[in-house]
């Protein structure tokens, strides 16, 4: 009877054992088959590059158009220092016309009555600028310089060979009486000396003058 207790408790013993080596070995086994086998979740490195691929860039296509498209349609402002195109061609590297640079005519005109037309012509062989307003007409006989009449003119670029013009009234309609001359003396400004210039048709009666600006064309001189 106590062999056969004995025996039992050894089978016990055995069975018991048994059961813990299994239970050991299925533990390693499955600490082996996690060492073994990548996590199901992946890591935050790897889940950060996916979004850094999938994330448009800062620098999108859309905006930097629009950006570019705002530059490049917006008016540039000119420099201060920039002068006109007129400007430019009208004194650029061209110098004054002088009083000697021209050769001069004065002409009894037909009409309108007491009027003379001044032709004054670029006889050199380079441009010159005109003033177109500065004109000074002297009639002998007369104190002091021939009055201005009708609009200003602009100046311009007088080419050898062109010639400007210029409309001189020498006496007024409604006035009786005056000085007679044949001649009258001619300054394109006050600053230079003048250039003694006969009159063709003369002599005048001369009891006022008045002179106009230079124009282009005789029918402009005359029209005032």
């Amino acid at each position: 009877m106590a062999h056969t207790v004995r025996s039992r408790r050894t089978t016990a013993a055995l069975a018991a054992l048994s059961i813990g080596i299994l239970a050991l070995t299925a533990c390693n086994g499955d600490a082996e088959n996690d060492a073994a086998t990548p996590g199901t979740h992946a890591s935050p490195s790897a889940t950060g590059t996916d979004e850094a691929t999938d994330t448009p860039s800062s620098a999108d296509p859309g905006d930097g158009g629009g950006g570019s498209g705002k530059s490049s349609d917006s008016p540039s402002t000119p420099p201060s220092s920039a002068k006109p195109a007129a400007d430019d061609d009208q004194d650029g590297g061209v110098g004054m016309c002088e009083t000697a640079d021209l050769t001069y005519n004065v002409t009894v005109a037909s009409r309108p009555v007491n009027h003379a037309l001044l032709t004054a012509g670029n006889k050199g062989s380079d441009p010159c600028l005109l003033s177109a307003n500065e004109l000074v007409i002297t009639i002998p006989g007369l104190d002091g310089a021939a009055g201005h009449m009708g609009p200003e003119g602009k100046d311009w670029i007088l080419k050898p060979g062109e010639s400007a013009y210029a409309g001189i009234m020498f006496s007024r309609a409604d006035t009786a009486g005056g000085k007679s001359a044949d001649k009258v003396e001619v300054a394109l400004t006050a600053s230079e000396s003048p250039m003694t210039v006969p009159v063709k048709g003369g002599p005048i009666t001369v009891n006022d003058s008045q002179v106009t600006s230079f124009f282009g064309t005789a029918e402009d001189a005359l029209t005032y």
